[in-house]
């Protein structure tokens, strides 16, 4: 439930009856909101003027395609409770082909990082990533390739929720799923309706909106996923004073080890789940991220690294932040970012 200007709503009871959960302290804030940051605006010419009926049985108009656009903006929502506990605002970033949606409600209905860490006391700013959900769309000449799609299968495939190539089936009933697996496979239908397009060349104008974002609101901590992997890292080498902590949850990218050293004021912890070894693709990408590791150490950095079935948690996907423990897994970072100092 959330608590706004002395007005109590129940989110469980605006879900349908399938996402209902159980009862929970109400959230009070004591401000919510959102914003567009960054962006630039871009001229087209030379395109034809069309005769277009923008709506069925509508009257035909001309529509002039050539003009001024404003383009690479992104969409952020920001949630504050009213008891802060959190020294800084925490800033989260989500993976490839997602949007912000990542880190709400679980797509078996139960609550998500975001709701955790705004429980905890934090001032939350989750993001739509520059070309996804409410960040808006450029004209298509702006990109230079096509956007990919995914399809139901991949991520089952790909996240290491399934056991691999092959492993997803439109039949429940045939699915091969991973033993001991914790993401909630009987909401997975709800995971794939997230999914957005995402284009291969558009890192530089990602990059350029969450600096834009940093510039904003921080001071912060930058709790980041994936995909965000390179852009947390990047964005933070390039505005060093302004971040105060980093938290790496399976980055699939790394920073650029050369300029490591900018990072070594500032403590990161970097989270790893369960399966890696007999997936195809994720040992290269963990080792990556080791390295990195290392190239922060080397710099004089602080880096801990939390594999999580050496803690004995077993049965962790990707997208640990759906994962039936999540609960678990968010009270990790926030015993991590309490013992560096970062909870009043």
């Amino acid at each position: 439930m959330l608590l706004i200007a002395g007005v109590i709503l129940s989110l469980a009871m605006l879900a349908p009856p399938a996402l209902a959960q159980g009862s929970q302290e109400p959230i009070v804030l004591r401000g919510m909101g959102s914003f567009h940051v960054g962006g630039r605006v871009v001229e087209i010419s030379g395109k034809p003027i069309k005769e277009v009926v923008l709506g069925a049985g509508g009257v035909p108009a001309k529509f002039d395609p050539n003009g001024q656009y404003q383009v690479e903006a992104m969409y952020v929502q920001y949630f504050l409770p009213k008891e802060r506990k959190g020294k800084y605002p925490l800033l989260m970033w989500h993976g490839g082909g997602l949007t912000g949606v990542t880190y709400e409600t679980t797509p078996d209905g139960r609550e998500g990082w975001l709701n955790m860490f705004v429980r905890n006391g934090w001032d939350v700013y989750n993001s739509d990533a520059v070309e996804r959900g409410r960040s808006g769309f450029a004209p298509p000449d702006m990109w230079k390739s096509e956007p990919s799609f995914l399809t139901k299968a991949n991520p089952f495939e790909r996240f290491r929720i399934g056991q691999g190539a092959g492993s997803w089936n439109a039949d429940p009933s045939k699915m091969k799923v991973l033993p001991g697996n914790l993401f909630p496979v009987e909401g997975y239908d709800n995971f794939v309706k997230q999914i957005v397009p995402r284009w291969i060349d558009t890192d530089d104008a990602i990059i350029a909106a969450y600096t834009a974002l940093v510039d904003k609101v921080c001071p912060c901590v930058i709790l980041f996923h994936s995909q965000a992997g390179g852009f947390g890292f990047k964005v933070a080498q390039a505005r060093p004073d302004k971040i105060k902590a980093l938290v790496a949850v399976e980055p699939a990218v790394a920073g650029d080890v050369a300029k490591a050293g900018a990072l070594k004021d500032i403590p990161v912890l970097i989270m790893y789940g369960d399966y890696i070894p007999q997936d195809s693709r994720w040992p290269k990408m963990r080792q990556l991220g080791l390295d990195y590791a290392e190239a922060l150490r080397a710099a004089g950095g602080k880096v801990d690294v939390v594999n999580l079935p050496e803690r004995g948690i077993t049965g962790n996907s990707h997208m640990l932040m759906m994962d039936k423990n999540n609960a678990v897994t968010a009270d990790i970072i926030q015993k991590w970012l309490a013992e560096k100092g970062f909870v009043e």
